[in-house]
């Protein structure tokens, strides 16, 4: 997932801001993390990494998330991303402000 920052003419700030897997899917690319991969792999490479979980920068630790998938092999990157997915998605809801905080993710300021 990414959200395109507010723009204020300054030409410096990154054209999106990544959370969610979109962000442990760059922690993935820079990591030697190979696949197929195990869970513990996974989570001894990655585990401690801090994941923004919302476009407000709020995270969580990689780790955290995948105690709750079910798996213990994935074969791809790609396979990884999904079963995360799911696991973000109701963290993101479990820990968000409410209704208010939810309307203020979706207005560009």
């Amino acid at each position: 997932m990414g959200v395109r920052p507010p723009s204020n003419g300054d030409d410096d700030e990154p054209d999106s801001i990544e959370f969610g897997i979109a962000a442990v899917d760059a922690h993935l690319r820079d990591s030697d993390l190979s696949f197929p991969a195990s869970r513990t792999a996974v989570a001894s490479t990655l585990g401690e990494k801090p994941v923004p979980y919302d476009v407000h920068g709020n995270d969580v630790a990689l780790g955290e998330i995948l105690e709750e998938v079910d798996r213990e092999e994935f074969a791809t990157r790609q396979e990884l991303l999904n079963a995360l997915h799911p696991h973000f998605e109701e963290y993101r809801k479990r820990h968000s402000g409410g209704v208010v905080q939810q309307l203020r993710s979706f207005l560009p300021f």
